[in-house]
């Protein structure tokens, strides 16, 4: 063990801090949490189209309306935030909003023929919501890339009479035109199909997350990162558009889905947080030792709303004791939501969008299920969390304790 630790801390962890630290994986991160409060909204609405179900609440309009033109609009966005953050990243701030706008056109040329194969002109194509962000990813990174190439290029000499906002245009032209020219021959002249091409590409991890193993297997590397005290958003360029591709199916009704972000953080698994820590809360506040019980006293309150960085910064992370029942959690508590969702049948898989995270369980398990059966899956996987946690709990308390008596030897 103490050699696993050594590599983890001196060779793994800092290639991963590389990782989070490179700019396009930080361009990545910080353009999907821009576009979050578009999604938060588009939960809200989500959430209240079920009204929209029962004729008692006829004479409301349909909230399908702005969840299209929030969360209905989310790759759209995406292909606009990716150039523009790339240009702010690379210190190229004169280009940001050309690249913004060349993203959004490029992304728009690779979806077009899809939108006129599908006979569903306008602004209510999946592929402008969640089910285009890949193809948004794509295209905005090529942009951006294509921009940055350009981004100290000039027809004109420094010390040249014409105005610098002039100048601006005329060599902005050059790169737009590149990129729009190589959208427009791909897709217009040569036929090629980006969009599914694109799609083709990530179908294969959409594929493996939907599976028991790839489930198991994604959520233990969320707790194996985050118990080695690195923040899993840099798991997001990945994670997030096919969570999100995956909800948007179930609520289009093609498919249906159990690892969307509805299951994960707001349904079933995540109570408290990541790796589903609120029990060890719980443990610590009734602890012995008086370190513990403080530390779970200060985590009580941010924990009833998944906030647990506190529990994990303070006594999980880079901890060997409370690290493995972590890693236990992300491979067990996914086998048991699949088992009880899709092998049984015993409780309903989430349908609806649902991004607020910080809503306490069980609300936000009725509202994302609406079902006694939910409420009660989610009660069985906080038992099973509190079995796992308990005897390292235990183990914990006693190395402390040994810890906090011998301090009080030493005083006396």
């Amino acid at each position: 063990m103490n050699k696993l630790i050594y590599w983890l801390e001196n060779s793994f962890s800092p290639k991963m801090t590389k990782i989070n630290n490179n700019v396009w994986i930080v361009t990545l991160k910080d353009s999907i949490m821009q576009a979050l409060p578009l999604i938060f909204l588009g939960s809200i609405f989500c959430m209240l189209a079920i009204l929209n179900e029962y004729e008692a609440f006829a004479f409301l309009p349909s909230f399908w309306t702005p969840f299209g033109w929030t969360m209905g609009m989310i790759s759209l966005i995406i292909a606009f935030l990716i150039p523009l953050n790339l240009m702010e990243k690379k210190r190229l701030r004169k280009q940001r909003f050309n690249a913004a706008m060349a993203g959004v056109i490029l992304f728009l040329i690779i979806i077009s023929p899809q939108v006129i194969a599908d006979g569903a002109p306008g602004f209510g194509h999946s592929a402008l919501g969640a089910g285009g962000m890949f193809v948004a990813i794509v295209a905005g990174l090529f942009a951006g890339w294509v921009m940055s190439l350009f981004g100290k290029f000039s027809f004109f000499k420094e010390d040249s009479v014409i105005p610098d906002f002039v100048r601006s245009w005329f060599d902005a032209m050059l790169p737009i035109g590149i990129i729009i020219v190589v959208g427009w021959v791909l897709v217009d002249i040569v036929g090629f199909d980006v969009y599914n091409f694109v799609l083709s590409i990530f179908m294969p991890l959409q594929n493996v997350i939907e599976t028991p193993w790839g489930f198991s297997l994604m959520m233990f590397v969320v707790c194996f990162l985050y118990s080695l005290g690195i923040s899993t958003w840099v798991l997001t360029p990945i994670i997030n558009p096919v969570l999100l591709t995956a909800i948007q199916a179930n609520i289009d009704g093609t498919a249906l889905n159990l690892v969307t972000d509805p299951t994960i953080y707001s349904a079933y698994l995540w109570i408290g947080g990541i790796g589903c820590t609120m029990p060890l809360v719980f443990m610590l506040i009734r602890s012995k030792s008086k370190k513990l019980k403080a530390l779970g006293t200060a985590s009580i309150a941010p924990t009833i709303f998944n906030i647990n960085e506190p529990i994990v910064f303070g006594a999980i992370a880079w901890n060997p004791i409370l690290m493995i029942p972590m890693w236990l959690q992300g491979i067990i508590l996914p086998l048991v939501v699949w088992l009880f969702t899709k092998v049984i049948a015993f409780a309903p898989i989430p349908t609806i969008t649902f991004q607020m995270w910080y809503c306490p369980f069980p609300i936000s398990t009725w509202l994302t299920t609406g079902s006694i059966q939910g409420i009660l899956l989610m009660v069985i996987v906080f038992v099973i969390a509190s079995l796992i946690w308990y005897p390292f709990f235990k183990a914990y308390e006693k190395q402390e304790l040994d810890i906090e008596t011998k301090e009080i030897s030493e005083k006396a």
